[in-house]
């Protein structure tokens, strides 16, 4: 748990150009094709940002189709342990 990550990965229904500004606290990463937000964040914690997350981009009229959460598998992992080596 300690090693592995979380990350919510938000499919938008139009492509954004840039992330905005506002959305600064959460250091989101916009995809190649403009069109996914992935959010990392740290599931042991109990204010994890996602509920403020959807609240923002819900009055910031950026609207999403999709939403699902990804976690690192043990293998990715390992292979993250063993590049620190």
């Amino acid at each position: 748990r300690k090693l592995g990550r979380k990350e919510l990965l938000v499919e938008l229904r139009e492509p954004l150009e840039s992330i905005p500004e506002a959305f600064s606290q959460w250091s989101l990463v916009l995809n190649e094709e403009r069109t996914q937000l992935t959010y990392h964040y740290d599931s042991t914690k109990e204010d994890n940002g996602i509920s403020e997350l959807m609240v923002a981009l819900t009055e910031a009229s950026i609207g999403y189709k999709d939403i699902h959460t990804d976690q690192s598998s043990l293998e990715e992992i390992f292979i993250e342990l063993v590049k620190r080596k």
